[in-house]
């Protein structure tokens, strides 16, 4: 018997080959992730056909007829990065503000 099909965000998907492409090693990545290197694989060669045809007006995840409003997973994407950035520069000023004259 096998195991039931799991199901991975577009979120998840872009995610995973970002890293295996900052790091660049896409075996290493899809072990620690719990993926098969040939779904990561096939994940990485649709994220570039989309980016090499950006006008076909295909994206690289479509998705399973799950709705998913990408202005709403825009905005938390960067709501994510400004806090990251805020907590890095609280971080910052906390350290040169603490400095003995």
């Amino acid at each position: 018997m096998s195991e039931p099909r799991r199901a991975f965000t577009e979120e998840f998907k872009r995610d995973a080959v970002r890293l295996a492409v900052e790091r660049g090693n896409v075996s290493a990545v899809a072990r620690e992730l719990g993926i098969h290197e040939s779904v990561l694989n096939r994940w990485k060669s649709r994220i570039q056909q989309e980016a090499e045809h950006p006008s076909a007006g295909t994206r690289a995840f479509p998705g399973k007829g799950n709705a998913r409003d990408e202005e709403v997973a825009k905005l938390q994407r960067e709501n994510a990065r400004l806090k990251e950035e805020n907590a890095i520069l609280k971080k910052a000023v906390g350290i040169f503000t603490s400095r003995p004259s």
